[in-house]
């Protein structure tokens, strides 16, 4: 790729930030830029880590009784074999680094952004061929076919970015994404894996028959309006089909230009994002329009909405996912900032005590649009009231089987 994308060009040698303009075509230039994004508004990954996990509320307190374990006919088995393939497949060296207790706090250490932790597990590029490739094979039998597709999509616009962009080779690479595996692979016990790099951050947790994928960061900077096609018709969908008072309601910001936002949602990482990294334990209280204020087919609407962001679940997980949305839908809010138009740039959050998933679209950062465009995409998704990462899950099987 060269030239430019959709009107806008890679980002000149001197790249503008928040608190000034630096020169990042040396070493001395990418260290300076680095510290100057981590300072400006990287967020306190390593700091929020280190607190007692309680996970996202709306007043600082969990819900409880929201989470039971349960058989979800989740891909258990499959997964647990690519698992055990993929540690066969390392060198003693390579096994000491690829996996951690299930317990361990760096299931919380992930970032869109410049790392500033130690890394964890093994990076992909490093990796030989079929290692890299049993890697892989872990997380495609732990996810549907569209989950994986969508995931490995994103890595690879993550290295064409790389390519029409001509640098970054530390961030901007198919493989430059981490891979830990949490736990001992089991058929019944618990584990997980982490993928976690620029643009996709996934989190798996498995528990016999159940499975848990949040926190789970998607996004990519161009082609994201083809990547996130549903995120974005649906969405529009439904806000088409409200009417007056219930826009008014669900409508919490009519543009999206950063001079007509708050400067805590117009801000170069985390944009509008409200849940990304390093906000594990997040007190959102609900806004916007409330799913009991729908009718039917407006319910519908957001139902359909939703299920975009679990799509990557497999098979049986997916079902009792939805089931779980839909037993919550009269609580489930719609907030959006921007306009619907179709070629709009957009940001929307779903948010229920079982459910939170925000879309946004964003500046450039390695492209010069000074303002969101529909083809820069940011997505998160979320279990609030102590469900990522399988925590509540995994404290529940401590409290049957460990005394």
């Amino acid at each position: 790729m060269t030239g430019s994308y959709r009107g806008f060009a890679p980002r000149p040698a001197n790249l503008p930030l928040a608190r000034g303009t630096v020169d990042f075509t040396d070493e001395a230039g990418v260290a300076a830029i680095t510290a100057l994004i981590r300072d400006a508004e990287l967020p306190p990954v390593v700091e929020t880590a280190a607190e007692p996990f309680t996970g996202i509320t709306t007043d600082g307190h969990p819900v409880p009784g929201l989470f039971t374990v349960c058989d979800e006919n989740a891909p258990n088995t499959a997964a647990f074999v690519a698992a055990q393939a993929y540690l066969s497949s390392l060198d003693e060296a390579q096994r000491d680094a690829a996996a951690l207790p299930v317990d361990a706090a760096e299931w919380r250490l992930w970032i869109n952004a410049f790392l500033t932790f130690g890394e964890h597990g093994l990076l992909l590029q490093e990796l030989r061929d079929e290692q890299r490739a049993a890697a892989l094979a872990v997380i495609e039998a732990s996810l549907s076919a569209e989950g994986f597709a969508q995931a490995r999509e994103a890595m690879r616009l993550n290295g064409a970015l790389g390519e029409f962009v001509g640098g970054y080779h530390d961030t901007l690479t198919e493989y430059c994404y981490w891979f830990t595996i949490f736990g001992e692979p089991s058929a019944d016990g618990p584990w997980g894996w982490q993928l976690q790099g620029h643009h996709l951050d996934l989190h798996c947790f498995l528990l016999g028959g159940q499975q848990v994928l949040t926190p789970k960061f998607v996004g990519v900077e161009f082609h994201g309006d083809r990547l996130f096609t549903g995120h974005r018709s649906r969405a529009r969908e439904l806000m088409a089909s409200l009417r007056p008072g219930q826009r008014d309601r669900a409508l919490l910001y009519g543009s999206m230009l950063a001079a007509d936002l708050p400067p805590e949602l117009a801000g170069t990482v985390d944009g509008r994002h409200r849940a990304g990294a390093g906000r594990d334990n997040l007190v959102l209280p609900y806004e916007g329009l409330a799913g009991d204020q729908l009718g039917p087919g407006q319910r519908e609407l957001l139902l359909s909405l939703a299920e975009v962001f679990i799509a990557d679940l497999a098979e049986g997980p997916r079902a009792h996912r939805r089931a779980q949305i839909e037993r919550h839908l009269d609580q489930t809010h719609l907030a959006w900032i921007g306009t619907w138009d179709e070629d709009a740039p957009f940001y929307y959050r779903l948010h229920s005590p079982v459910f939170l998933a925000e879309y946004d679209n964003h500046p450039g950062v390695f492209l010069d649009n000074p303002e969101p465009e529909p083809f820069h995409v940011h997505t998160i998704v979320r279990t609030p009231n102590g469900g990522d990462y399988g925590k509540s899950l995994l404290r529940q099987h401590y409290a049957a089987h460990h005394h």
